[in-house]
């Protein structure tokens, strides 16, 4: 029986994720992938679909639903795979539940102001070019690990080499921990 991902999108939730599919036929291979959209962890409403709208929505209570909704609906520890607004519900479903087995998030920029770390194996990407990414004191002090990936922006996370990357990466990783049971 294959171990579960869960993949948590980007603001864009389903209806901008054609890039998904990148990670999803790699993971595939060794997880039972379940996606969420933030969007709906978050009951945003999509009508006007722009980025000031639904990011102001997440900041507004949108997060915090949407990080309820996930420790509603996950109960057991899993590994996760989350982009940007995605990260930030992620690691905080990981403080308030403890269930992070293994958590990778891409350009998660809102982490920079977390001030606590969730348990389980944390690896952070962020594009050198996004200008709102965590400084490195922030990583020393959360003693986490990271990759900093020159010549890349925020939106790192949809180029397809980066997805096979981070993929093989989440797959080597999930294969180590195996053998330490």
């Amino acid at each position: 029986m294959k171990e579960r991902i869960i993949i948590i999108s980007d603001l864009w939730g389903r209806r901008k994720s054609e890039w998904l599919i990148n990670y999803t036929r790699i993971l595939e291979t060794e997880f039972d992938i379940l996606f969420y959209d933030s969007c709906e962890l978050g009951q945003i409403d999509v009508a006007k679909y722009t980025q000031e709208n639904l990011h102001k929505q997440f900041i507004n209570g949108g997060i915090d639903k949407a990080i309820d909704k996930l420790v509603e609906s996950e109960k057991q520890k899993v590994n996760i795979l989350a982009f940007s607004i995605g990260g930030t519900i992620a690691w905080n479903f990981g403080l308030k539940t403890d269930n992070i087995k293994s958590l990778f998030c891409v350009s998660s920029t809102r982490l920079r102001n977390e001030t606590k770390r969730p348990k389980g194996y944390l690896k952070l990407y962020f594009g050198k070019n996004d200008e709102y990414k965590p400084t490195v004191e922030w990583f020393k002090n959360m003693a986490l690990e990271y990759e900093i990936l020159s010549d890349k922006g925020h939106e790192v996370y949809c180029e397809t080499q980066f997805a096979e990357f981070l993929s093989e990466r989440i797959i080597k990783q999930h294969h180590n921990n195996a053998y330490k049971k």
